[in-house]
């Protein structure tokens, strides 16, 4: 029935995108960004997001095929990436810029953030990838299904927005130094997802 595929793949992408566990690495890599930007990251995260799981419910089977990509591999890709930018977090390492430059700084780093961590491969890492092919495979080919599949996609990236523009109210009554002191313990979280993102990708090669 497209009412319990429709109800599944909702609860399947918000389980696994989790727009409330993602709003801690929000705060965390945006906290030095005023809030004009965060919005801006919030939106372009989601749309990039969106879209790379649009494409795996399309296309992502058989692209990974004909490309010889496992999802291993592609969790530990993730995982290496995931956690250089975790270590530049902890140990605050930031690219400084001339006042001059301040504000080409700020759209380049919302440009870049949003694309990575965030959009990829935290709101659409291998967990959410997997979890859209998977849900594009359980609708066999329907019209239908495929619609709503892309259907529960937009809606979920919408939560992520919404939950993203509450971060930011909240980033903003920490201040600075609690922002400062949250970005480095979420560092180490974020380090120590990295390193399971490689572990799971090992055991699924070795497995």
């Amino acid at each position: 029935m497209p009412v319990e595929f429709l109800v599944s793949a909702f609860v399947t992408l918000l389980v696994v995108v989790d727009p409330v566990g993602l709003v801690p690495t929000f705060l965390a890599i945006t906290h030095d960004l005023p809030r004009s930007a965060r919005v801006t990251v919030a939106w372009r995260a989601s749309l990039i997001a969106a879209l790379v799981l649009a494409g795996s419910a399309l296309i992502g089977d058989w692209l990974l095929r004909t490309m010889s990509i496992t999802l291993p591999a592609f969790r530990i890709a993730g995982g290496l990436l995931l956690f250089s930018i975790a270590s530049e977090m902890v140990f605050g390492v930031r690219i400084e810029r001339q006042s001059q430059q301040a504000e080409q700084a700020v759209e380049e780093r919302v440009r870049n953030i949003a694309a990575f961590p965030l959009a990829v491969p935290l709101m659409a890492g291998p967990g959410a990838i997997t979890a859209t092919v998977l849900l594009a495979g359980r609708g066999g080919g329907e019209p239908l299904r495929l619609v709503l599949l892309l259907g529960v996609i937009a809606a979920v990236l919408a939560l992520c927005v919404v939950t993203f523009m509450l971060a930011a109210r909240i980033a903003g009554l920490l201040g600075i130094t609690g922002n400062i002191v949250l970005s480095r313990l979420l560092g180490v979280l974020l380090a120590a997802l990295a390193v399971q993102y490689v572990v799971d990708g090992v055991r699924g090669a070795l497995g």
